[in-house]
C-alpha cells in the first residue's frame, strides 16, 4: 500500500492529477449494450437519452469469435455518439484473458478522452486494481488525457468477497463496486443457476402448528455479500451498485431485488433489457413521500442539532442526516428528469 502522501500522486509522468472526490452523478441504471451487435449499437443515441449510464459490454455474454467486433464496436459508438450528461463506461475482459490488454490499448488510445470509467471484471484482491491503476496512468500519460479515468469492480469470487476492503481502497480510481451474483455463485460452488434474486429453496419456515402446512418465507442469499459491499464502499467514498437480474420475464422480482439494494445503500444496479430501465429508474430515484417528510425533518431542524417531534416520532441529528441523504439524491433526480422535480417540489 502506498503511504498516504503518496496516495494521490500520479502512477506515470504526465498523467492527469488522480482526483480526490467523485464527480457527483446520477448513476441510478448502468445499462449494457453488446456493441459487436450492429442493429443494438444503432440505437445507443436514444438509448443515452434515457438512462445514466451506457456501458459497452465486451466480456461475458460477447462470443469468443465476436471479441474483436465488440472492441471495434464500442470504439465506433464512443466516437459517433453524443453521450451528453450521459455516463460512458465499458466493461473489458478479465485481466486473465487474452483480450484484456488489446482492450485497455486500443479504448484508452483511441476514446479515452471520451470514457468515464472502466469496469474490471473478476477482481480478486488490490493487485488486480494496481496492475489497471498503474497501465491506465502509462496510457494516459502518452495519449495526453486530461482526467483520469475511473476504475469500478465487479464482486464476482469468493476471493474477491474476502477482500473487499482492501479492493475499495486499492486507488483512488476506484469508482465503486458491483455484486456480481452468477459468476460469484459459481466460485461459491452454490447451487443455483439464478443470475440474481432469491431461490425458492433457500427459505425460513414458521414453527409447526399441529398437521397444519408450515409457512415459509423465501430469503436472499446476497444479503451479506451486499452488506459487505456497501460497508466497504461507505467506508472508502466509493459507490456500492447491485449487478444484474437475469430473469427478464419476472418484472417484480427485478424490483423487489433491486429495491432491497436500494434500501441498504445501493446508488445504482445494472439494466440488461430495456423493460428494466424504468424498474431501475423507479427504485432508485426517492419516494416523493420519503422525500416530503426529509424536508420536514430538515426545516424543523436547519443546523441538524437537538432534537424534535414529527407525527409522534423522535427525529434527531441521525435522522437528519439520513434526509440529508434522500434530499441530496432526490435534487441530483430533479436537475435530470422534469417530471420528478415536479413531484419532490424541486
Amino acid at each position: 500500500m502506498k503511504p498516504p502522501r503518496q496516495f494521490f500522486s500520479p502512477l506515470a509522468q504526465g498523467a492527469p492529477e488522480p482526483l480526490r472526490e467523485l464527480p457527483v452523478r446520477l448513476e441510478r441504471m448502468i445499462h449494457f449494450v453488446p456493441p459487436h451487435v450492429a442493429k443494438l449499437r444503432a440505437r445507443v443515441g436514444e438509448l443515452a437519452r434515457q438512462v445514466d449510464v451506457i456501458l459497452g459490454n465486451l466480456e461475458d455474454a460477447v462470443p469468443l469469435e465476436a471479441k474483436t467486433a465488440a472492441r471495434a464496436g464500442f470504439i465506433e459508438m464512443a466516437k459517433t455518439i453524443d453521450f451528453g450528461a450521459t455516463g460512458l463506461w465499458t466493461r473489458i475482459n478479465a485481466l486473465n484473458s487474452p483480450w484484456a490488454l488489446d482492450d485497455i490499448i486500443e479504448i484508452v488510445g483511441e476514446v479515452g478522452d471520451r470514457l468515464d470509467v472502466i469496469m474490471l471484471p473478476k477482481v480478486d484482491g488490490p493487485w488486480d486494481i494496481h496492475y489497471l491503476d498503474q497501465l491506465l496512468a502509462q496510457l494516459e500519460a502518452r495519449h495526453r488525457i486530461k482526467r483520469p479515468i475511473l476504475i469500478h469492480a465487479i464482486l464476482e469470487t469468493a476471493q474477491g468477497v474476502n477482500n473487499v476492503e482492501a479492493i475499495a481502497t486499492a486507488s483512488p480510481r476506484m469508482h465503486g463496486m458491483s455484486l456480481g451474483p452468477a459468476d460469484l455463485a459459481a466460485s461459491r460452488a452454490m447451487k443455483t443457476t439464478r443470475v440474481g434474486g432469491g431461490h425458492p429453496d433457500y427459505k425460513v419456515l414458521a414453527d409447526a402448528q399441529g398437521e397444519a402446512p408450515r409457512a415459509s418465507a423465501q430469503q436472499d442469499p446476497w444479503h451479506y455479500t451486499i452488506a459487505r459491499m456497501v460497508d466497504a464502499c461507505a467506508a472508502a467514498g466509493i459507490k456500492p451498485f447491485y449487478g444484474p437480474f437475469g430473469d427478464f420475464s419476472d418484472p417484480v422480482g427485478c424490483e423487489a431485488q433491486f429495491r432491497n439494494a436500494f434500501l441498504m445503500g445501493c446508488v445504482g444496479a445494472w439494466t440488461l433489457h430495456p423493460s428494466q430501465i424504468d424498474i431501475a429508474k423507479r427504485v432508485f430515484s426517492p419516494d416523493p413521500a420519503e422525500v416530503a417528510f426529509a424536508k420536514r425533518i430538515i426545516a424543523a431542524m436547519p443546523d441538524g442539532a437537538g432534537a424534535v417531534m414529527i407525527d409522534g416520532k423522535m427525529q434527531d441529528d441521525a435522522t437528519w442526516k439520513q434526509a440529508k441523504v434522500l434530499l441530496d439524491l432526490a435534487a441530483r433526480v430533479a436537475a435530470k428528469d422534469p417530471d420528478m422535480a415536479a413531484r419532490y417540489g424541486l
